[in-house]
């Protein structure tokens, strides 16, 4: 049919350590079309910062990546692109997001993450892709699933990526 792909809609990984969470987010960067939401779930201490730190170094940004807990966002534009960073972990109310704005963030643009997303509920747009962590013994497990066409092409293209990598 028209328009549909046929592309995986959800891959499921094993990362062992910092490491190899990090070099997953290098893979995101290099599959980021502008304009993407992409969720980022799991308990604390899963790795959701640490991904989005390996996205940023894959686009060559050297400073500290910290979660923006405190803050709500860090904005960072390198390599030509504007990614966000979002934590919504101490949000009150979701009401809070209309005093910072959050609606003017996503455009087409903007490459944005959001670490607590169900905490901004009916003040976010659809996301394209949602990153679930878990711990998994010493390690962790990832589970990235398409929500949008966008995020469909964007499994695929993890995939292709990472068969590259271990082929």
């Amino acid at each position: 049919m028209k328009g549909e792909s046929n592309e995986p809609s959800e891959l499921t990984l094993t990362l062992i350590d910092v490491t190899t969470t990090e070099k997953l987010g290098a893979v995101l960067a290099d599959v980021l079309p502008e304009g993407v939401l992409v969720f980022l779930t799991g308990e604390l201490g899963t790795g959701k910062t640490t991904l989005v730190r390996g996205v940023l170094r894959a686009l060559g940004y050297q400073g500290a990546v910290k979660s923006p807990t405190y803050t709500l966002l860090e904005e960072y534009s390198l390599a030509g692109r504007e990614i966000i960073h979002f934590d919504l972990y101490r949000l009150i109310d979701p009401e809070e997001l209309d005093l910072i704005g959050i609606r003017d963030y996503f455009n087409d643009k903007a490459c944005c993450f959001v670490e607590w997303p169900d905490r901004g509920e009916g003040y976010l747009p659809p996301e394209d892709l949602v990153v679930w962590m878990s711990h998994r013994g010493s390690g962790r497990e990832v589970r990235i699933s398409a929500a949008s066409n966008r995020g469909k092409e964007m499994v695929g293209s993890i995939q292709t990526v990472l068969c590259q990598e271990s082929g």
